[in-house]
This record gives C-alpha cells, sequence and structure tokens, in this order.
C-alpha cells in the first residue's frame, strides 16, 4: 500500500483541526457539511477522509488523546514538572471542551464498545503519573498526590467551569488546584 499524496495528508489534518476546532465551539453536533465548509472543503472530500460521523468523531477523539499523552512527556522536557502540571490542565481542558460538539455521538461510540473508554482512562492516568513522578522527584509536587486525585479535580473543575465560556473561573479553579499540588513550606 503506498502512502497518501501530500494533499490528502493535508486536508486530512486541515480537516481534523477545523473539526476540533468546530466541536469545540458548537453547543450541539455540528453537521458534516458545515466542518467541510469550515475546513475549505467539499463535502466528498471530508467523506474521503472520514466516511462516517463516528469516523471523524474517532479521529478527533484519538487524536485528543495523543496530544494528552504526549504533551506530559513534551512539557516535562521544557518546563519544571510544577508547570508542566498546569499546562497540562490546559490541554485537557481544551481535550474535554472538544468534546461538546460531539458529545452524543462519542457516548453512543463508547456505549456500543467502538471507543474503549478504559483505555483512554489508563493512558490519561499515565500521562498524569509520568507528570506527577518527576514532580515528586524534583520536590515540586506533594507525594501524597495520585493520578485519581487530580483526574478527579479536573473533571469537577470543568463540570463547574466549562470551557470555553468560564475561561476565567476555570483558570483561577486550576490555578488553587495548583496551589494544592505544592509541599507545604518546610519550616527553616
Amino acid at each position: 500500500m503506498r502512502a497518501p499524496r501530500a494533499d490528502a495528508t493535508r486536508n486530512r489534518d486541515q480537516l481534523l483541526a477545523v473539526a476540533t476546532r468546530v466541536f469545540a465551539s458548537a453547543d450541539a453536533e455540528p453537521s458534516m457539511r458545515a466542518i467541510a465548509r469550515e475546513a475549505g472543503v467539499g463535502i466528498a472530500t471530508l467523506y474521503r477522509h472520514f466516511p462516517t460521523r463516528e469516523s471523524l468523531v474517532d479521529a478527533v477523539y484519538r487524536d485528543q488523546v495523543v496530544r494528552l499523552t504526549t504533551g506530559a512527556r513534551e512539557l516535562l522536557g521544557q518546563q519544571p514538572p510544577a508547570v508542566a502540571m498546569r499546562r497540562w490542565m490546559d490541554l485537557f481542558g481544551d481535550w474535554i471542551a472538544t468534546k461538546n460538539g460531539m458529545l452524543d455521538t462519542l457516548l453512543a461510540m463508547i456505549e456500543s464498545g467502538e471507543i474503549a473508554h478504559a483505555q483512554t482512562r489508563t493512558e490519561l492516568l499515565t500521562a498524569i503519573t509520568t507528570i506527577l513522578d518527576a514532580g515528586h522527584a524534583a520536590g515540586d509536587l506533594r507525594p501524597d498526590v495520585t493520578a485519581d486525585d487530580i483526574a478527579a479535580s479536573l473533571i469537577g473543575i470543568f463540570t463547574v467551569a466549562p470551557r470555553p465560556e468560564q475561561e476565567a473561573k476555570a483558570n483561577r479553579l486550576l490555578n488553587l488546584l495548583m496551589d494544592g499540588l505544592r509541599p507545604a513550606a518546610r519550616p527553616v
């Protein structure tokens, strides 16, 4: 099997990026036609790359999970662990926001087994653990905090302060969470 043409790869990448943005900003699931129009391609081009809504949702979902898992390692390579954790929380918030416009399809796919929710959870907890372990070793993050603690806190924050509507409130809550993740100052 030969590799896709460069223009086909560009079109697919553009469709994926636009679909991610459209899903994040939508109140309800946008039509496939609206996504194609926003991407500046014809509907046939969209269906050539993603023959069904489910295939597009699956691609966006998996792309976002990869961004979260690789993002943890990349952020640790560039930032101290506490800073990496806070920046990763923003990536997580973006991932949650992306689900806005694809929630019904996504839930149906999880229920049918097309998307393995347990596997995604494991991948995300592993990403969080990577940052936590580095933070524990550096003394930047409390050693008694677990990846489950962080995940539950993030879900709570983005439930009460969804992005992008309540960005300022979400940022304030994330900063408060980070304050709680730092070790207490040691007496001199």
